[in-house]
């Protein structure tokens, strides 16, 4: 893809965002095609605010707050990557660390009590203090910076395609590697990731679904469609990005790049073993 692709493209996604499901309470299981993984129910739980400026790129819970990456594209955008100490009730920035234009932030994770902020093409990743957010090292990073989380004691990351790479710290060297697939097809566009108990959830770009997915194998477990969240936010809310384990309910937190809320949520009901 070319320089701004990406960037441009999220401008796209509302146009081919899924359409709203009717109904609140539990998310209604939606018919899946032969050999897909299902789509889970969910509920919503609540909903708080977020601040609408932020583009949101990557979403951790840490000593009771969050971390919040966020960038922005081309001019006149350069210059709002950040990464922000976020009260996870009110959506208050508790404190602010701005990336130096032109780097275009990504995801965040926090790993043995360092963060790790990406960038997108900028060819360098940040380790930082979760709780000071002053910058501890820049290290070089060769792909192009999505999400990130973190499993089996490593730094686990996205670049957009269907592979994940498990990463070593300090170095950022790749450990291993494996496709996501669903029914044998790989699935492109991960995004932003977030491990909860043993699930990987990640975003897919372009859409406002969550592929919950078994990291060891690759395997799509099941399906969340989000988009019915689409009605309580403002205008001008962009594509589904942020997960994130909620600090104060132990539930999830999602949200999305320009969004001005944030929604606590739960699944309905266990996510299914992996079958292939």
């Amino acid at each position: 893809m070319t320089r701004f692709a990406r960037a441009s493209g999220r401008r796209v996604a509302l146009g081919i965002a899924l359409g709203l499901l009717a109904g609140g309470g539990a998310c209604p299981v939606l018919a899946s095609p032969p050999g897909a993984a299902p789509t889970l129910p969910w509920q919503l739980l609540e909903s708080r605010p977020h601040d609408a400026g932020a583009f949101t790129q990557g979403l951790v819970a840490t000593g009771g707050v969050l971390l919040e990456s966020t960038g922005d594209c081309c001019p006149p955008g350069y210059g709002q990557s950040s990464i922000r100490r976020v009260d996870p009730r009110t959506g208050s920035v508790l404190a602010i660390r701005r990336n130096p234009p032109p780097v275009f932030a990504e995801g965040v994770t926090v790993l043995r009590g360092t963060a790790w902020q990406l960038t997108y093409y900028d060819g360098v990743a940040y380790s930082l203090s979760p709780t000071t957010l002053e910058q501890q090292s820049t290290v070089r990073y060769q792909r192009e910076g999505w999400g990130i989380t973190t499993h089996a004691g490593l730094l686990l990351a996205s670049d957009g395609s269907s592979r994940l790479r498990w990463l070593r710290p300090p170095g950022l060297d790749v450990v291993k590697s494996v496709q996501v697939r669903e029914g044998g097809q790989p699935i492109e566009l991960l995004n932003e990731l977030e491990m909860l108990g043993g699930v990987l959830w990640a975003n897919v770009w372009k859409s406002d679904r969550i592929a919950l997915i078994d990291p060891s194998r690759g395997v799509v477990r099941a399906w969340l469609d989000m988009s019915r969240l689409r009605r309580s936010i403002a205008p001008g809310g962009e594509v589904l990005n942020g997960i994130a384990r909620d600090p104060v309910t132990g539930h999830v937190i999602v949200t999305g790049k320009n969004w001005n809320r944030m929604f606590v949520i739960r699944l309905s009901q266990p996510v299914p073993a992996a079958t292939r």
